[in-house]
C-alpha cells in the first residue's frame, strides 16, 4: 500500500485500488501476522464517478453512511469530519451538542455544525457508545523529553492524539535513549505498516 495524502492505493491480488480514506486510517487498521491489512471500504457511485472510500473498521464505516445522510454533507466532508475527529469525540460532541468544537473541523460551518446535531443527536451516540468510546486511546501519555517532542510532531503531522500516543507507547523505553529523529522515522513506519 501506498499512502497518499488523501487516501492510499490498496493492492488486492495484484490489482491497486484507489482509497479516499481519513487520515491515519493505515494506523488503524486491523494487521493479520502475515502483514495483510483489513479495510472496510463504501463504494460511492454518482452519475460522472466511481469513488472508494476506506476504513479501518466497520464502525467507522457505519458512521461514515451515516454522516452522508445528513443534507449538504458529502463523502468528502464525511471523511474530514472522521479525520478530525475520532469517533467517540464526534459521538460525544453530538451528544452534547458541542457546535463549537463540531464547526473547528475544516469544511463544517455553524449552519452544517448544527444540522449535523439536529440529525444524529439520536442516531450517533446510540451507535457510538459514549462509555466505550472514552476508553479508546487511553494510553498513558508521554510526560517529558523526546517522548512529549515526538507526540507533538506526530499530532501536527495529522495523526489523532490517540495514534500518536499508541505510536510513542510502542517505542517503550527506546524514547528517552535514541535521538528524536530516529524515533520519528520509526514511529512513522509504526503507524503506516
Amino acid at each position: 500500500m501506498v499512502e497518499e495524502p488523501s487516501g492510499f492505493v490498496l493492492d488486492v491480488n495484484g490489482v491497486g485500488y484507489e482509497l479516499t480514506a481519513p487520515v491515519g486510517t493505515l494506523g488503524r487498521a486491523t494487521r493479520e501476522p502475515s502483514g495483510d491489512v483489513e479495510i472496510w471500504v463504501h463504494t460511492h457511485a454518482r452519475e460522472d464517478a466511481l469513488e472508494l472510500f476506506g476504513f479501518a473498521s466497520e464502525l467507522e464505516r457505519r458512521v461514515f453512511r451515516l454522516l452522508v445522510t445528513v443534507p449538504n454533507v458529502g463523502p468528502k466532508t464525511a471523511i474530514g469530519v472522521l479525520g478530525a475527529l475520532p469517533l467517540g469525540d464526534l459521538a460525544r460532541s453530538i451528544a452534547n451538542r458541542d457546535l463549537g468544537r463540531l464547526g473547528k473541523v475544516p469544511g463544517i460551518g455553524k449552519k452544517t455544525a448544527e444540522r449535523l446535531v439536529v440529525e444524529l443527536v439520536e442516531k450517533l451516540p446510540a451507535m457510538v457508545p459514549l462509555e466505550a468510546a472514552g476508553k479508546a486511546g487511553s494510553a498513558a501519555k508521554p510526560t517529558a523529553g523526546n517522548g512529549q517532542l515526538l507526540l507533538k510532531a506526530l499530532v501536527n503531522m495529522g495523526y489523532r492524539p490517540a495514534e500518536a500516543e499508541r505510536a510513542v507507547a510502542h517505542l517503550g523505553k527506546r524514547v528517552d535513549a535514541e535521538p528524536l529523529s530516529d524515533l520519528l522515522r520509526s514511529a512513522l513506519a509504526f503507524l503506516m505498516a
